[in-house]
């Protein structure tokens, strides 16, 4: 048993891909995301931070931005390492710190888009209701849940990332090493359908019932004296439901639904070769490598869309923004921002 195991081990792992492609496509795309991210972010971050009432979409935005940004700044660290041809000068810890926090901020984006995605399905879909479930204090409770649910579902990311010294060169594994593959391949697996598949499943849900609220010939519309003012506040709502819908799906369907798809099927490939080198071809599984390091920086782009989100979303949040500017022409050292930055 040992020897096959060894065997199909070898064959699994001898594959000779022709990798040259990413040591060119990973630190460019990386070091875009890093400066037009860390710009956006930063931005994002300034501007939640001055704003005077948080409600529960500005809780969500915080904390989403907040692990954008964490993601953001582990960036540096793998340009290196790719524009080196995966040649890892740094410990094996800085490594495990490196994959954990790029798959931290993978799912923390994906949970907090959600949150924010049922917020505003109560708000439409539920008005009256919306009132007594939804509040700053349970908003900052989720949060807390997102988060101590993100770290406790990415740890064993601390134990599966290794090291591996050949030659002169210094290998982080993407993955983890090869003798651990089958261990990893079950927790991502499981990871992937709580943490990517099921949020997923609950946003289309959502937005499905949303599209369906808003296209109701009497929505939002309001009788007696306040009606004009309620159908103008029921169009401006609309409007920002409509954008947060597109800037949603756009993520999702740009950023994370092709990293998932490439990703499981390389596994699966990789895992098959393993098990029986006659089911799947090395050329087959180098295909599959290929379109998983493509969609990898697809994945990272997301750091870079969650903010335009922010800003595009709310048309206070732009009101605010376009004030400070005309104000800081005006009164370099008197300026006051007031922002209401509800989804």
């Amino acid at each position: 048993m040992a020897t096959f195991d060894n065997y199909t081990n070898r064959s699994a792992f001898y594959c000779k891909f022709n990798e040259e492609f990413k040591y060119i496509l990973l630190p460019v795309s990386y070091a875009v995301v890093f400066l037009v991210g860390l710009g956006l972010n930063s931005t994002a971050l300034y501007v939640i931070i001055r704003t005077k009432r948080w409600n529960p979409s500005t809780i969500y935005m915080f904390n989403l931005t907040m692990c954008d940004t964490l993601y953001i700044l582990t960036l540096p660290f793998l340009i290196y390492y790719y524009a080196d041809e995966n040649d890892w000068p740094f410990s094996e810890p800085l490594c495990k710190i490196i994959r954990f926090l790029f798959y931290t901020n993978l799912y923390g984006s994906i949970l907090f888009l959600s949150c924010i995605s049922l917020h505003r399905f109560v708000g439409i879909c539920y008005p009256v209701r919306s009132l007594n479930w939804v509040s700053a204090r349970r908003a900052r409770l989720v949060s807390v849940a997102v988060w101590g649910c993100v770290l406790l579902c990415q740890a064993p990311v601390l134990y599966f990332s290794r090291t591996k010294d050949v030659a002169n060169e210094r290998t982080c594994y993407d993955t983890t090493s090869p003798e651990l593959f089958d261990d990893f391949l079950v927790y991502s697996s499981i990871v992937s359908v709580l943490l990517f598949a099921l949020p997923f499943m609950v946003v289309m849900v959502c937005y499905g019932l949303m599209v369906r609220k808003l296209l109701e010939s009497g929505w939002g519309s309001e009788g007696g004296a306040e009606g004009e003012r309620g159908r103008l506040s029921a169009y401006r709502s609309k409007q920002k439901s409509v954008k947060m819908i597109i800037i949603v799906l756009a993520t999702f369907m740009l950023c994370f639904l092709p990293f998932h798809l490439t990703r499981s099927l390389y596994y699966s490939f990789r895992y098959l070769r393993q098990m029986n080198p006659a089911q799947v071809s090395c050329s087959l599984l180098e295909a599959s490598s290929v379109a998983y390091k493509v969609t990898r920086p697809l994945a990272s782009a997301n750091s870079c869309l969650d903010p335009i989100l922010y800003f595009l979303a709310g048309q206070e949040v732009r009101r605010g923004i376009t004030k400070k500017i005309k104000s800081a022409s005006l009164k370099p050292k008197s300026m006051t921002l007031y922002l209401t930055t509800e989804l």
